[in-house]
C-alpha cells in the first residue's frame, strides 16, 4: 500500500516539475515539501521489515542488474562471448572493462525487465555453457593478472532437462575448484538474489559483499518450503527459517561485509548504489592485491572451509 501513496506523491513531484518549466514558476518550495512527504512515506514503509519483504525487495523488478552496474560504473567494457564448447547464454554476461582506470574481468548474472528480455535472458537462470563461459573469462583473467570482478543475481541455477543432459551440476562444481585455486583476486557482490549453486558458482571469492537488500541462501525460500515444509506458500515462513536477512550473512561470515542502498532500496537511486559498490571494491581490490598470490589463495580456502562451523 505505502509503496502505491509512494508512486502518487513521485508522480505529483513530477507534474508539479513540468507545470513549472512550462510556466516558468519557482516552484520549489512545494516541490520540497513534497520530496520531504515521499521520504517520510519510505522511512515509515522501510522501517523495520520482515525477513519476506526484504526477499520481494531483493526481487524488485526495477532493481538495478549487472549490466546497469557495468554501464554506471565501467569504462571501455568489452563483452565476450560464449563457452567454446556449446554456445552462448545471455543468463551470463561477461568482459573487460575498468573502473577508475583499474583493469577488471566483470563477470554477472542477469534477468529481463519483460516478457521478451526475460525469455533472452532466460529469467536470470544461467545454464552450463554460462558457468563455462563465466570459467572461461576467469582463466582469462588469471593469464593476464588481472582481479575477477562478480555480480551475483539469480534465484538458481537452470534446472532443465537439457541443462542436465550438458553437465550443469559438473559445471558447477568445476567453477568452485577452479576458482578456489584461481591465481588472481577475486571480489563476489551480490546485488539481488543469491540462490543456491548456482549462485556459489560466482561466489568463491576472496572478499565477498552483499546489497544490504539482496539474500544469499543455500536454497530459495520456496524450494526450502517445498521440500520441507511441502508447500510451497509457506515461503514467507522458510524465508524466516533460512535467516535470510541480510544481517544474518554477515553475523555467520557468510559475507564479509553489506554495502547500504538508498532510502527505499537500490531500484530508487541505482547513481547512489552504484558508487557505494564502487567504494567497496576499489578498496578491497587495492588491500587484496598487497597480498601475495599464495598467501591469498590460502586465505580463501579457510575463508570457505570454515563456514558452517558451530559450536554449542
Amino acid at each position: 500500500v505505502f509503496e502505491k501513496e509512494i508512486l502518487e506523491i513521485e508522480k505529483k513531484i513530477e507534474e508539479v516539475n513540468a507545470f513549472a518549466a512550462e510556466k516558468k514558476l519557482d516552484l520549489q518550495y512545494e516541490i520540497d515539501r513534497l520530496l520531504g512527504e515521499r521520504n517520510k512515506k519510505i522511512s515509515e514503509g522501510y522501517k523495520d521489515l520482515e525477513v519476506w519483504d526484504r526477499v520481494k525487495l531483493a526481487r524488485h523488478p526495477m532493481r538495478p542488474y549487472t549490466l546497469d552496474y557495468i554501464e554506471l560504473l565501467v569504462e571501455d567494457f568489452v563483452e565476450l562471448h560464449g563457452d567454446r564448447l556449446f554456445g552462448d547464454d545471455n543468463a551470463i554476461v561477461g568482459g573487460f572493462g575498468k573502473i577508475e582506470g583499474q583493469k577488471f574481468v566483470i563477470i554477472g548474472t542477469q534477468k529481463g525487465r519483460d516478457i521478451d528480455s526475460n525469455l533472452y535472458r532466460n529469467f536470470g537462470y544461467p545454464k552450463p555453457e554460462g558457468y563455462r563461459k563465466a570459467l572461461r573469462l576467469m582463466k582469462m583473467a588469471e593469464r593476464f593478472s588481472i582481479p575477477v570482478l562478480t555480480f551475483i543475481d539469480t534465484a538458481g541455477a537452470y534446472c532443465g532437462i537439457e541443462a542436465e543432459e550438458r553437465g550443469q551440476g559438473e559445471a558447477i562444481a568445476r567453477n568452485l575448484i577452479e576458482m578456489a585455486g584461481l591465481n588472481t583476486q577475486i571480489i563476489a557482490v551480490v546485488i539481488g538474489e543469491g540462490g543456491s549453486g548456482g549462485a556459489l558458482a560466482l561466489g568463491v571469492a576472496d572478499r565477498v559483499y552483499a546489497l544490504e537488500n539482496s539474500y544469499y541462501s543455500v536454497i530459495s525460500p520456496e524450494g526450502c518450503a517445498s521440500i520441507l515444509l511441502r508447500d510451497a506458500t509457506r515461503a514467507p515462513e522458510a524465508a524466516e527459517k533460512l535467516k535470510l536477512a541480510s544481517e544474518n550473512l554477515v553475523e555467520f561470515k557468510i559475507v564479509d561485509k553489506l554495502i547500504p542502498e538508498p532510502l527505499g532500496g537500490a531500484h530508487r537511486d541505482y547513481k547512489e548504489t552504484a558508487e557505494n559498490i564502487k567504494k567497496e571494491v576499489l578498496s578491497a581490490c587495492k588491500k587484496l592485491k598487497k597480498i601475495g598470490i599464495e598467501e591469498l589463495k590460502e586465505q580463501r580456502y579457510n575463508k570457505f572451509r570454515v563456514l558452517g562451523q558451530f559450536s554449542e
